[in-house]
């Protein structure tokens, strides 16, 4: 007789072990009425899937709110900004205040804001 034939007759009891510490896991719990174990598990499920919904809807009513497209008051060039943020134009650098929904420069104090105006000149010719 072969010598190992007695490993023959064992069973490989690893795969069943899984099964019944599982089941027993499952008595347990039914036993002790843990139903608001699964209801909970159901809530943050819910709560994960609805969070980021909830989140890009509130973003984007803040970003209509908040953004705000404009034209530089040195330049001319319309560009956006952030309500009650601070930007430089992108065609001219010059700092930029955003607040109730238009642009203001950022001058030093003292500094005088004069807009120039083109004269022609007429020449007077001599008779």
């Amino acid at each position: 007789m072969n010598p190992n034939s007695f490993r023959n007759l064992q069973f490989n009891l690893s795969g069943i072990r899984f099964w019944l510490s599982l089941l027993l896991i499952i008595l347990v719990l039914s036993s002790i009425g843990l139903g608001w174990l699964v209801k909970l598990s159901f809530i943050v499920i819910g709560l994960l899937l609805i969070t980021p919904i909830a989140g890009l809807l509130v973003f984007r009513w803040w970003l209509q709110r908040n953004w705000i497209v404009d034209q530089c008051p040195v330049c001319g060039f319309e560009s956006p900004g952030i309500n009650g943020t601070q930007v430089r134009c992108p065609n001219c650098g010059e700092p930029l205040r955003v607040e109730k929904g238009r642009f203001y420069r950022l001058t030093p104090p003292g500094t005088v804001d004069v807009e120039a105006i083109d004269v022609s000149s007429k020449e007077i010719s001599d008779k």
